[in-house]
């Protein structure tokens, strides 16, 4: 089960906010401080004055600026490996209200090539991130693992086969000159070809580097403009298993 942490996070600030509040401006002047000793608060409205102002500041970070993950699949290798936390930008697209995931304000809109935090159609409450190959009214066909946008093959430099996966070659992909790294095998699954599907206005089309292992906008549909939630734009740490040691060695910018 998905855990709604914006939501919990926003429950505390006003929680946390609501007690401090009342003690002020109802409880606090009735307190008494015993002769020679300082007034003694209640447990509870300690901890609310302690923890208001961290949450309030972690929830204003998280929900307007930047905002942490973890990458729990293999969809985007070789781009994104499993066990990297990335950072991503919450008003790259415009910034949205927590929880209702409402635009206010209009900032700028996805590009092709962008790799892209949103949730998918069929888990409103699950995260993806994938690449974005299709914008609104492009039409997308994938034939034998080549990815068409508008009748033009995006184009595909071999770089080498991948000594730990049989079968699969690593290569540069190229989205409107936007260079990145993707894989596929030579044998295409049955994601490795589609018939041309025009995007509707205000929904993309979204699929993952690792083109042969990556559920995507090519098994589920479109994704709404409104279930973005921010461009990824780098890694900060790479964190494989629970008892091993934390690495840097992948620290940098997403391309």
């Amino acid at each position: 089960m998905d855990i709604n942490f914006p939501l919990i996070l926003l429950l505390l600030v006003v929680v946390t906010g609501v007690i401090w509040l009342f003690d002020a401006l109802f409880l606090a002047r009735g307190r008494k401080a015993a002769k020679g000793q300082p007034v003694q608060e209640p447990v509870v409205v300690e901890y609310a004055k302690s923890f208001f102002p961290v949450l309030a500041i972690v929830f204003v970070l998280r929900s307007f600026v930047v905002e942490p993950f973890q990458i729990p699949s293999a969809s985007m290798d070789p781009t994104l490996e499993v066990g990297d936390f990335i950072l991503v930008n919450k008003y790259a697209y415009g910034l949205r209200l927590p929880v209702s995931r409402t635009k206010v304000v209009d900032i700028g809109e996805p590009k092709r090539g962008d790799v892209m935090v949103f949730f998918p159609p069929h888990m409103n409450e699950t995260y993806y991130i994938k690449r974005v190959v299709g914008l609104p009214g492009d039409e997308i066909r994938v034939e034998n693992n080549q990815l068409y946008v508008n009748g033009e093959a995006m184009p595909q430099e071999f770089i080498r086969f991948d000594t730990q996966n049989p079968g699969r070659e690593l290569m540069w992909e190229t989205l409107d000159g936007h260079r990145h790294l993707a894989a596929k095998q030579q044998r295409p699954g049955p994601y490795g070809n589609i018939r041309t599907v025009t995007v509707p206005e205000g929904y993309y089309f979204m699929m993952g580097d690792n083109r042969d292992n990556s559920l995507d906008s090519r098994k589920w549909g479109f994704v709404p403009e409104k279930d973005i939630v921010g461009k990824a734009f780098a890694i900060w740490m790479h964190w494989d298993k629970l008892l091993s040691l934390p690495s840097f060695s992948r620290v940098g910018g997403i391309d």
